[in-house]
């Protein structure tokens, strides 16, 4: 018999992890469009050598935080999801717990390091001593985050994004005011210091460290909203914990014992994205010295990859970043209950809705760029548009590769992602090197280094799921649907764009009518040639609602 709209309505209820994620994108693409509305103002007062300032410093508290809390909400929710799933609530909760011991020490440990070494970091590796006074200042939020990581983690092991949503929405729109009142009253201070002492770059330096104020203010409001969640929570736990009949009790020990095991490698492979970041500005940096540049020079085009096109791209970013934190519990508990079947459908449906997202955002990126960068940033020049253009590509790459970690943790292969990536970042590093000092690429050779990781990363994840699971993407509604439907929304973008820059112009109407028709278009195209099925879109939130509209409106094929 064949499944009702009701049926496959308390089907969803049953497993939602779908709904989660698209509960959890939509919260992070909130807080990457409130970053970048709030870098605009924010990158006109630094100013792109302040930029410059603000990014580097930001790109090792990055690999800083990555150290302290990056891979806890991971590796906590895939140890509480696994032990929900066999009905051990008791050792959930001391799941928790033990993490909760083990974030506090790590945070405090590496917020100390990055503090007291600021200084030697700066001068010796950044080769940016100024640096120094934002980086300092980022520092406190380590601890922050490593805490607000845990109590993420277990909400998400249970299955609920909320309290992680919620949070990141709250620690942005935080950081967003803070970051740019904070910026403007230190670049003056700064300004007026750099005058008495003759050193020019005072004034942005100081300028980024007020910037930075935002992110450990942000943090620490949201961390609080998490704390009194985790509060009013605390009568489920014990409920959790005294209705427990399985009799299983681990030890600390042990659950520290394999909180460790399973976060090193999620830590390792996540510390890769991140190094290669820091990696590539260092040597950036290094080069540009070499072919005589100056400091402000190659600072400039840093703050311009770092100021305007790195917040772009990672807007895209988010939704793939979501759908992550929501597919590893979620396969750890179809891979507890061994069935294959869930397991393949669980990875189909998550890779597909991400192409599904991430494609069309590129599509936009490529055709977009220049009128974007006018719109955001005010600026017609040719270099950030064209940086844009690259990362067209680094958007699907990128999107595409990060699931596949998360479906290779989801799959209990947690040391493969670290595995494929420093194999990965060994082909980035050389060809980023000759792209540099042969090719004097500049800041493009960046982006395109970017994507040769990626396309690295992809390949090798995907070789793995297969030999693992055996799944095997579905190209034609992967990709190739998702392409086509881009494509047409591509042309039809460019084409309203000219056509109203021609006859209305301006900075704002042309691309913002642009952006909207290309939406219109897409969703109708992507739906039409039955990219999306109807279980795919009920898995959605309000996703019966959905259905029952696009069936009204004929969206769905016959």
């Amino acid at each position: 018999m064949s499944d009702t709209p009701k049926t496959r309505a308390k089907s969803a209820r049953k497993d939602d992890f779908i709904a989660q994620g698209a509960m959890l994108a939509v919260a992070t693409v909130l807080t990457k469009v409130i970053g970048v509305i709030y870098r605009i103002p924010l990158a006109n007062t630094l100013g792109d050598t302040g930029n410059g300032f603000y990014g580097y410093a930001y790109q090792i508290y990055a690999m800083a935080l990555m150290v302290s809390s990056l891979s806890l909400p991971t590796a906590v929710s895939k140890l509480v999801s696994a032990k929900m799933a066999v009905g051990q609530k008791k050792n959930a909760v001391r799941v928790f717990l033990c993490s909760m011991m083990f974030g506090v020490g790590i945070g405090l440990v590496v917020t100390g390091v990055i503090f007291f070494g600021a200084d030697a970091i700066a001068v010796h590796g950044m080769k940016s001593p100024l640096s120094v006074y934002a980086l300092k200042m980022l520092a406190p939020g380590l601890f922050l985050v490593a805490v607000m990581a845990v109590i993420r983690g277990y909400f998400q092991g249970l299955g609920s994004m909320m309290p992680t949503a919620v949070s990141q929405i709250i620690e942005q729109i935080i950081r967003a005011v803070v970051s740019i009142v904070g910026a403007s009253i230190f670049i003056d201070i700064g300004t007026r210091a750099g005058e008495k002492t003759g050193e020019e770059l005072l004034g942005p330096a100081y300028g980024a460290a007020g910037a930075t104020l935002g992110t450990v203010l942000g943090a620490l409001i949201a961390l609080i909203f998490l704390g009194f969640i985790l509060f009013t929570y605390r009568g489920r736990m014990k409920r959790q914990y005294r209705t427990d009949h399985t009799g299983r009790k681990e030890s600390y020990r042990h659950i520290l014992k394999v909180l460790v095991l399973t976060a090193l490698p999620i830590l390792f492979s996540t510390a890769i994205y991140n190094i290669n970041q820091i990696l590539d500005l260092t040597i950036f940096n290094h080069i540009m010295e070499a072919q005589g540049y100056v400091e402000e020079e190659y600072m400039a085009l840093q703050g311009i990859y770092s100021g305007k096109y790195d917040p772009l791209v990672n807007v895209p970013l988010s939704i793939s970043s979501a759908l992550c934190a929501s597919v590893v519990p979620s396969l750890t508990a179809a891979v507890a209950k061994r069935s294959r079947k869930l397991v393949h459908e669980k990875i189909d449906q998550t890779l597909r809705l991400t192409m599904v997202l991430t494609i069309p955002c590129g599509a936009g990126f490529l055709v977009l760029a220049s009128p974007l960068m006018i719109l955001l940033y005010n600026d017609a020049s040719k270099t950030p548009a064209y940086l844009l253009m690259l990362g067209s590509v680094v958007v699907v790459l990128y999107g595409w590769s990060s699931i596949s970690n998360s479906i290779l943790h989801g799959l209990n292969h947690i040391s493969t992602p670290a595995i494929n990536a420093c194999a990965a970042l060994v082909v980035h590093l050389v060809s980023f090197v000759i792209m540099m000092a042969v090719f004097k690429m500049n800041v493009y050779a960046l982006a395109a280094g970017n994507i040769i990781f990626a396309i690295c990363m992809c390949w090798l994840n995907q070789r793995k799921v297969r030999r693992v699971c055996g799944f095997r993407i579905n190209v034609a509604d992967t990709f190739i649907k998702p392409l086509i439907a881009s494509g047409v929304m591509g042309l039809v973008a460019y084409a309203v764009y000219l056509v109203l820059d021609l006859f209305v112009g301006g900075r704002w109407i042309p691309i913002i009518i642009a952006i909207c028709v290309a939406m219109v278009v897409y969703v109708v195209v992507v739906l039409k040639i039955g990219t999306l099925s109807d279980d795919d879109i009920e898995a959605l939130p309000m996703g019966v609602r959905l259905l029952r509209w696009c069936k009204k409106l004929r969206l769905m094929p016959s």
